[in-house]
Order: structure tokens, then sequence, then C-alpha cells
């Protein structure tokens, strides 16, 4: 198996002697070449706090016993419960007793609060024990506030967590769990944040979201970027992923030219797509080389790691003038981030209490979902928008929805 690397700018022509600023797209994918992957080490971290009680945990616990029998030869799985302490439910161990796995999810009680950051330290160590030669992630429910936890501890541990190449998900069950919080999570260790917003979605979201763990191929994949002394990153948040979510990316700087930027898990079936702004020089006529790109990545199922990629040149042409021109699948992306970033800003009016500015940048940022095609995020961001000029509030549902749709594309383009 290989990592295909496409890189394509916004524009590759350039005026001579101007200088330029483009967006470099990345889309990073998989290439399998037969149908086999490592076992997947997989941790349930489960909420059973007293909010929990009745339809929510009975429904989780269906959730996650789902899960079990879709497991295969060789997987492993631990399921950690927390309330205001944290237990080990079932320890690491290769699934074969399927049904007394099941029998234990069984016995969840809903009780006491909430402590996030318990859950995640004892499911890590857990996933510590099966990480050979496996794929780790974690699944971490939560329908609360890290009321009896520390919302830093939970940061600190995601960031461990993507050191040691483990993936975090984060499922927010309900409507009062705390966005901010489990979106940081799933961010600094590259997974996904999933919004269950009614107990009967849980099985369908947990279903959803172990299909995207199961197709991952390669994992730790870093793109290593190189910039000649014609380029240059801009000074202000110049790296976003855009797909399968769309997060603020931090990168690492090697010397005055490299740049190492970890993306995670790769997949033979979902793109993982970046976006980079970089300034050029004024740049004479003619064809000049302003950096390359590559991918470093871990093989899990041959136990191979720091794998390279074929290293590809970026090349920009300088012309005697030139009408820029953005290519249309970049554009995708730009509009991407636009919705994203309109969205946020959108939040912070809200948060400062500025409720008109709120809906405005929500408006827009409707607007440039239409543009990129996601019809259905543009429905959201419109809907509440138009709740926000008419109550000067958002429920906290409307919330959530609206960070899902800065996040994700909601509805495919055309």
């Amino acid at each position: 198996m290989t990592v295909e690397l496409v890189a394509r700018l916004s524009d590759a022509v350039v005026s001579a002697q101007q200088g330029a600023q483009r967006q470099l797209e990345l889309t990073l994918t998989a290439q399998r070449q037969q149908q086999e992957r490592a076992p997947l080490n997989l941790c349930l971290i489960l909420d059973h706090s007293g909010s929990m009680a009745g339809e929510p945990l009975a429904m989780v616990k269906r959730a996650a016993q789902s899960l079990v029998d879709r497991l295969v030869a060789g997987d492993r799985l631990a399921v950690v419960a927390f309330d205001h302490h944290a237990k080990v439910l079932v320890p690491n161990q290769v699934v074969r007793d399927k049904e007394t796995i099941k029998a234990k999810i069984a016995t969840l009680e809903a009780n006491g609060g909430t402590a996030i950051d318990h859950g995640m330290k004892l499911g890590l160590e857990q996933l510590a024990q099966g990480k050979q030669g496996t794929i780790s992630q974690a699944f971490l429910l939560t329908d609360g506030e890290n009321e009896h936890g520390d919302n830093k501890r939970c940061l600190d541990l995601a960031k461990l967590a993507a050191e040691y190449n483990i993936t975090l998900n984060t499922l927010g069950f309900g409507v009062h769990w705390n966005q901010d919080v489990l979106e940081q999570i799933a961010d600094a260790a590259r997974g996904r944040l999933v919004f269950i917003e009614y107990a009967e979605q849980a099985i369908a979201s947990f279903q959803s979201l172990f299909q995207h763990i199961s197709t991952v191929d390669f994992t730790n994949a870093h793109v290593v970027l190189t910039l000649s002394n014609l380029a240059q990153l801009a000074d202000f948040k110049p790296v976003t992923q855009v797909a399968p979510d769309t997060i603020e990316l931090n990168y690492e700087t090697h010397g005055t030219d490299q740049y190492t930027i970890r993306v995670g898990d790769l997949s033979a079936t979902i793109k993982r797509t970046l976006l980079i702004t970089l300034y050029t020089q004024p740049l004479p006529l003619g064809t000049h080389v302003i950096g390359a790109v590559q991918v470093r990545y871990d093989d899990p199922v041959r136990q191979q790691s720091g794998l390279l990629s074929e290293r590809i040149p970026l090349t920009l042409e300088a012309v005697a003038d030139h009408t820029p021109t953005v290519d249309p699948q970049v554009q995708q992306s730009i509009f991407t981030v636009e919705k994203y970033r309109k969205t946020q800003i959108a939040e912070t009016k809200l948060q400062s209490g500025d409720t008109a500015g709120a809906a405005t940048f929500l408006q827009s940022a409707a607007r440039t979902a239409l543009q990129m095609g996601d019809t259905e995020a543009a429905k959201v961001l419109q809907e509440s928008a138009t709740e926000l000029q008419q109550q000067s509030a958002l429920s906290e549902s409307a919330r959530k929805r609206t960070r899902m749709a800065s996040k994700t594309v909601l509805s495919k383009s055309p």
C-alpha cells in the first residue's frame, strides 16, 4: 500500500515581478493494494452519569453492543465507564466472546456526576495495552459538562493521545454537552466530532463512525512541506484541514524552510484534504520551483513506520501580465474554510452580545454553503440566523447544529 498525494495550487500562474497569495490544496488518500486492514484497537469511553438515566443510557448500551457485533477476528476492545469516577468495564482484549462483552455492557447503570478526564485517562491506559500492530481508536461519549473534572486536562490527554498515535473521536449526546471541549479533544487527537441530538440516533451514529474508522489504512501521517526562498507561509492560520472535517491545524518548523503538519489517519475511501495559504516573492519571467511536499506515514498492517510518499515539486509560472483565475476544485476548499470561519465569527459576536452581527455572519456563511453546493448546511445556518433575529438567542440544539454545519459538508456538492 502507498499514499497518493495530489498537490494543486489555486492558480499556478502569477504576474512577473509581483508578489502573490496562493492557496495550496493537498489531497491525501491511501492506495490499498489488497483488501486487508490492521486489527482495530478500540476503546469505548462511556458516560453513565445520572443524567443518562432511562432511554439515553439504554440506547447508548445498544449502540455499543452493536459495535461488538461488527468486530472481526484479531480486533481488540476495551470499555471504560465514567461518572464522577472511572472504571474499566471490559479490559483490553482480543475479541472472542462477544456475548460476554455485551452482557457486561448491559450492566451499566446511570449514577453520579461527570468527570470526562478520568474516563479519558483510563481509556488511554487501556488502549496502550493493545497498540502494537493495530489501529488505535477511542469513542468518547458524554451528555454533560465536565463538572467533576478538569477541561485543560482533557485537552492535555488528547494531545498525549496524538503523540502516541491514538485517535480520539467524541460523541456529544443530547444538547447539554460542552461543544468547545469535545471539539478541542477531537481536533487535537485528529478524530471526529459527532452530535447525537436524540437517543434514537445513537445506534446509527455509532455505526457511521465505526464505518469511518474501519476504512483506516495508514496512521500517524504527516505532511512535510519544504519552501524555497521564493515563498513563505501566511502569518494567520495558514494551514486548515478541509475534509473530512474542517480543523485549523498547527505545524512544526524545522530550520527556515521546512514545515511538518500532523494529519493522523489515512483511508482509501475517505480523502483527507488540506488548504495551505502561501505568499510568493516577486518572480522574474519563467517557471520557478517554490517548494516540494510529501507525506510521512506508518503502515500498521506491515508494522512499518516513517514511510515516505512520492515527493511532489510545487511550481509557478511567471508571465508578463496575468489575470488571476481560481481552480474550481480549490475554490470548493476555499469556500469550505470561509463557511467555517464566518460561523466562528458569528459565535464570537453572539458571545459578546452582538446578536445582529452574529445573524449577519450566519447568513453570509449560509450563502457560502450554497455556493459550494452544501444545501443542508445552508439550511441549518440560515435557520440559526433566523432564530437569532426573532429571539435574540440561540437554543442549545441550534448552537450545536450550527457548529456541526460549520465543520462538515452535510450534503455533497453537485
